[in-house]
């Protein structure tokens, strides 16, 4: 996709190939990406599935914030590492939850520092990480309004 025709800031389009059952491609900026759905499921595999976007999207940010920090702060943070998965659960089975009936979706994310880190960076690092835009999104109230567009 040339700059021309590259979407503003903030704004993802998402449009079905006509490749495959389940195929869709996704601008964002002048980027070009697939989703898709597992064979098992009817899909072609040709992309990640649209959850694991959301994982990336926290794992990116958790990583990005983390670096960000540890740069203005001096701390000599050679790499992060963010290793993330989701899962459904019954709320009923989560002691720790508000929400009580129905289900729920639990995100694990496992950050790796790396470098010479006193515990207390490495402490601090990790209430950085919980303070990534996109952890704050997830985590805040979401409100998802559609419009039908004739």
């Amino acid at each position: 996709m040339t700059e021309t025709n590259a979407l503003p800031p903030g704004i993802v389009e998402v449009s079905e190939t006509l490749t495959g059952r389940y195929s869709n491609e996704v601008r964002v900026g002048r980027h070009q990406l697939l989703s898709d759905e597992p064979a098992d499921v009817g899909g072609n595999d040709a992309g990640p599935m649209p959850h694991d976007f959301v994982l990336a999207g926290l794992g990116a940010c958790t990583s990005m914030t983390v670096r960000m920090y540890a740069e203005r702060k001096g701390i000599p943070l050679k790499r992060v590492s963010v290793r993330l998965s989701y899962r459904k659960m019954k709320a009923a089975d989560c002691p720790d939850c508000t929400t009580k009936e129905g289900e729920i979706t639990e995100m694990t994310r496992d950050v790796t520092l790396e470098g010479d880190l006193t515990a207390e960076q490495r402490q601090r690092l990790i209430e950085i990480a919980n303070k990534c835009p996109v952890h704050k999104t997830l985590t805040g109230e979401i409100k998802v309004r559609t419009h039908l567009v004739s």
